[in-house]
């Protein structure tokens, strides 16, 4: 059995899995627009060039996502997904590349449960923890 996340986005979904796999080294393995399937007659037309869905592989996760219907999306609260690294400079690397235009809300920094931990919501809006445990 696996687990996997979903994310929902404001119409960004495509942008946002283009910068995941440029800045934390994914592939994105499927992106489905809803133009040019069955599913295109039943949503309004400024929704039928956006992320009906799409899969990003980020080392051994999965994550799925979708741009929320006009009216439905929703900020995610109570929960971040959490890029666990090897090394404290993927940590900082990682950090600094999804701190870009988001809002920091826990510095990258030695905590006592990790060598490098920090928080933010990234400028998609999705929260993120990253944590490197012990050095290299």
């Amino acid at each position: 059995m696996q687990t996997h996340s979903h994310l929902s986005f404001n119409g960004q979904c495509e942008e946002a899995f283009r910068y995941y796999e440029k800045h934390l080294g994914g592939k994105i393995t499927r992106l489905a627009l809803y133009e040019g399937t069955p599913a295109e007659q039943h949503v309004p037309p400024e929704l039928r060039k956006k992320v009906m869905h799409a899969e990003i592989k980020i080392g051994d996760t999965t994550m799925m996502a979708a741009d929320a219907p006009p009216g439905r999306y929703q900020t995610s609260h109570g929960i971040a997904v959490t890029l666990a690294v090897d090394t404290p400079a993927d940590a900082e690397r990682m950090f600094n590349a999804l701190a870009d235009g988001g809002t920091v809300q826990m510095p990258m920094e030695k905590t006592f449960f990790a060598v490098k931990f920090g928080m933010l919501r990234d400028r998609f809006g999705i929260p993120w923890m990253v944590i490197c445990e012990r050095e290299a």
